[in-house]
């Protein structure tokens, strides 16, 4: 008889190997590899043998289709990233650094769906249920009827979930701190947090209970644990935000019944987190109209446009390789851009110092900030301000050229609904209005707008409304 094949995890990163060793390959930690059967993981179970199958009945794409069933909150910036509230029998996976909300946010949520008449459960892994009573007054949450419970045994909390009236929404706080009877290793492992994961999302989809699992993150903003996880949920959203700054950001990663690129927006106080239903404010609302270095970018954030402010600094510098500090956006695109500036637009920065940052501590992905970019660039080596009341996006090629970006009039409305009268955009973009929109004096569209900007690095000793 074969001897059953085992293989070596590690309980910090997840790699596996095919035999025992101190340090593990993948994340270079110590001493966290642990040997493991393969048919105790997904799919399996510790002393479980294979089973002869049953064939399932196959059927075809037509068909009559229906809507999900979701839970809906109240709380309209979470029903947005949700896709419209929680579905039930699904499971959503939030996470974020240690102390940035996540529990506020999630304790607000269940104390709104239990005024609509829903049955929630809190159960808490690392406080005690004093300690999540105290925060429930801080939010004016104690007077709901939110069932509460602190456990970290899986078996205990799927008993305790099950019994009784099946519950709208059960809020899991964290999955880090789960542990089963069946697996023999410690919490927080890797193979704790599979199973534990594994056995929440089986019970969602049986009862058809909405499931919220809180995980921590590692030091690169990443869920903490193996990857499979997020692959096992429906939903995965992180709780973005930086402590110095009084907002958050709730961003969808991922989502099977809704939108993959949607934010809601809050703000922090002492009686918890307040919706921002207008971010773009929020992220002007500081603004010097006067100083160098500063371009308003037009961006969008799944179906939301938000304008957010693109603050750069030239400097000389004496040193043999300048500096290049970046915030909130890409570091290879900003040189990317220096690159383009220099070689098709004769903008010398190869002997100054650049430093760019996105206000307010927001992080912009989308390409279509290249343009809001090099004009603060050459507006800040100019040392002259860029006219105010103009809005800037567009895709910036290695050729030099300008490439259009999409939802163009979503990006100009918000901007005119915001006191912009003017927006520097590729000529080609197929959304511009003919003939201009009303309520705008000036639309700008140039062949060549990257050579624009650059040659505007000589006539900006201009007064900005001479431009």
């Amino acid at each position: 008889m074969a001897k059953p094949k085992t293989q070596f995890v590690c309980q910090n990163c997840g790699t596996v190997h095919n035999r025992w060793a101190g340090k593990c390959d993948g994340c270079g930690e110590w001493n966290t590899i642990v040997e493991e059967d393969p048919m105790g993981g997904i799919g399996g179970g510790p002393g479980k043998t294979p089973k002869k199958g049953r064939p399932v009945a196959l059927t075809t794409l037509s068909g009559e289709t229906e809507e999900a069933p979701r839970v809906q909150t109240g709380i309209s910036e979470l029903d947005r990233v949700t896709g419209g509230g929680f579905v039930r029998g699904s499971a959503v996976l939030v996470g974020g650094d240690p102390g940035i909300g996540k529990s506020t946010l999630l304790m607000q949520a269940a104390a709104a769906l239990s005024r609509r008449g829903h049955r929630i459960i809190y159960v808490s892994g690392e406080e005690a249920v004093a300690q999540v009573r105290l925060r429930a007054q801080r939010l004016g949450a104690a007077s709901t009827d939110v069932l509460l419970a602190a456990e970290t045994n899986v078996e205990d909390i799927l008993a305790t979930v099950a019994e009784g009236k099946r519950p709208d929404l059960v809020i899991i706080d964290s999955i880090q701190t789960l542990w089963s009877d069946v697996v023999d290793s410690a919490p927080g492992t890797v193979t704790q947090v599979r199973t534990g994961v594994q056995a929440m999302i089986r019970f969602a989809k049986q009862t058809g209970a909405a499931m919220v699992l809180v995980g921590h993150v590692t030091k690169e903003g990443q869920i903490a644990g193996p990857r499979v996880v997020e692959h096992m949920v429906d939903a995965v959203l992180y709780f973005e935000g930086d402590r110095g700054h009084h907002y958050r950001i709730l961003r969808t990663v991922k989502n099977r019944f809704g939108p993959t690129d949607e934010i809601g927006v809050f703000e922090m106080s002492d009686k918890g987190l307040r919706e921002v239903l207008n971010p773009s404010e929020l992220f002007l609302g500081e603004r010097n109209a006067k100083a160098p270095g500063a371009a308003v970018f037009a961006g969008m954030e799944g179906t939301r446009p938000v304008l957010v402010e693109v603050q750069a600094l030239v400097a000389p510098t004496s040193l043999g390789t300048p500096r290049r500090a970046v915030v909130g956006w890409d570091s290879a695109r900003l040189s990317m851009i220096l690159a383009v500036l220099e070689a098709h637009c004769g903008v010398k920065l190869g002997q100054h110092d650049v430093y760019l940052n996105i206000a307010g501590g927001y992080r912009i992905s989308e390409p279509a900030a290249d343009v809001a970019v090099a004009a603060a660039l050459v507006s800040s080596l100019a040392g002259v301000a860029l006219p105010a009341e103009r809005v800037y996006f567009g895709e910036v090629s290695l050729s030099g050229a300008v490439r259009p970006v999409s939802q163009t009039a979503q990006r100009l409305k918000e901007a005119e609904k915001l006191g912009f009268s003017s927006a520097m955009l590729p000529a080609s973009s197929a959304e511009i209005p003919k003939g201009g929109r009303k309520g705008w004096s000036e639309i700008e569209g140039l062949p060549d707008l990257v050579v624009d900007i650059a040659g505007s690095a000589r006539k900006l000793g201009k007064a900005p409304e001479e431009d």
